[in-house]
């Protein structure tokens, strides 16, 4: 893939981007699996399934854009190392419904006169723009403010903004007060009927609603959750319980089969959104082929109230047959919830990562824990980052 921007020097957030793309990922490949293999011994005979990549260009479904520049001029993109805008809104990352409406946005910014942000001088009003694109090329908008005086403005000129994006479904405003390194703040305010994008994956409807976690790469994530599928289908697990399940798409592909699954996110936002999958699809929330979600930590979660009033350990209980499935943020599962997978009553377990350091931290503390296939998935191709999963079993 080639870019100007980089070939210019303006950007250098695609690290690999000068080798071909072959040479990329089987570095990728070869540097996740010497991370995993110093960690533990029985990881040198670990099968690797061949690594699954998509296309070089046009695969993010999501753009973070700093906004910078002037009230005239706005600049979409990131900031130079003094702090002034780089316009980035032609990036080859995105395809070109994310490249249109960046234009858009921006002639919008500027014929409302909403402020761009000026991190060196702490000033300024808009601060990011994030816009998400689905697989029907349906757009999600926010706005990141610095407060809700611009609000109004916004919600009043909204239509026209609608007329020149027909695919623009769901909008809202954040407010980010603070002045730091904090992409959004706490505050989200709906300004559409809408409140969730549709992300179909593998026919699987899978609702996004503006704060919520969704892989940046839908082509890959597609492949990453039929890689999960295939895996369970092999263990053949009466039960599934889904740790850090975001919007469902590891426990909605898993579903089904006579299976009992159980979600759980930090994120109610997020719990919601599977919640309403689970109805569509036609999912019972109790018993064989069931689908429920709840939130909480994932790292803590204690599961239901048993009979006797307390709260028991859904990693402890008995019963032959439990698959977990781990999706964890970057830090990986620490060493709590690390010692109860090591010490649970889970059968099988299917960790995805995207932070192999991490991950081989955590393997190191579960020993009981056989490793049988792993698969790199790439999901951020011109970069060092990835995604790895990993099929384990009780030894």
């Amino acid at each position: 893939m080639r870019c100007h921007y980089h070939d210019l020097g303006l950007c250098h957030s695609c690290t690999l981007i000068d080798q071909p793309y072959a040479q990329q990922l089987a570095g990728k490949v070869d540097g996740v699996r010497g991370l995993l293999a110093a960690a533990r011994k029985d990881l040198h005979d670990l099968q690797w399934l061949d690594p699954v990549s998509g296309p070089e260009a046009g695969f993010r479904n999501k753009a973070k854009m700093v906004v910078a520049g002037t009230v005239a001029e706005p600049t979409l993109g990131i900031l130079d190392p003094v702090g002034r805008g780089v316009d980035l809104r032609d990036c080859p990352l995105y395809p070109p419904a994310v490249t249109a409406a960046l234009q858009q946005v921006a002639r919008f910014a500027r014929d409302l006169r909403l402020l761009p942000y000026d991190v060196p001088k702490g000033r300024g009003e808009l601060k990011h723009v994030l816009l998400t694109v689905s697989p029907r090329n349906e757009l999600m908008l926010r706005f990141v403010l610095r407060s809700q005086r611009q609000l109004d403005r916004i919600r009043e000129h909204l239509p026209v903004l609608e007329a020149g994006l027909p695919d623009l479904r769901v909008v809202s405003v954040n407010v980010q007060p603070e002045h730091k390194a904090v992409l959004e703040g706490p505050t989200e305010i709906l300004l559409t009927q809408q409140e969730s994008l549709l992300m179909e994956v593998n026919g699987i409807p899978l609702h996004l609603r503006p704060r919520s976690f969704f892989q940046t790469n839908t082509h890959v994530a597609a492949a990453l959750y039929r890689r999960a599928a295939a895996w369970a289908d092999e263990v053949a697990p009466t039960e599934v319980l889904d740790l850090y399940c975001g919007v469902g798409g590891f426990a909605l592909h898993l579903a089904g089969a006579g299976r009992d699954v159980v979600g759980v996110e930090v994120s109610e936002e997020a719990v919601a959104a599977a919640q309403r999958s689970a109805r569509e699809l036609g999912l019972p929330e109790r018993g064989p082929g069931s689908a429920r979600f709840g939130a909480g930590d994932a790292t803590a979660w204690g599961g239901p109230s048993d009979d006797d009033g307390g709260v028991s350990d859904p990693l402890l209980q008995s019963g032959s047959g439990r698959l977990v499935v781990v999706n964890p943020p970057r830090r990986g599962l620490g060493e709590e919830l690390s010692g109860r997978l090591e010490n649970s009553s889970a059968t099988d377990l299917i960790y995805s990562s995207c932070n192999a350091k991490t991950m081989a931290r955590d393997l190191a503390r579960m020993p009981s824990w056989l490793p049988v296939e792993a698969q790199l998935l790439d999901m951020f191709p011109h970069t060092g980052h990835y995604e790895v999963a990993m099929r384990l079993e009780r030894r």
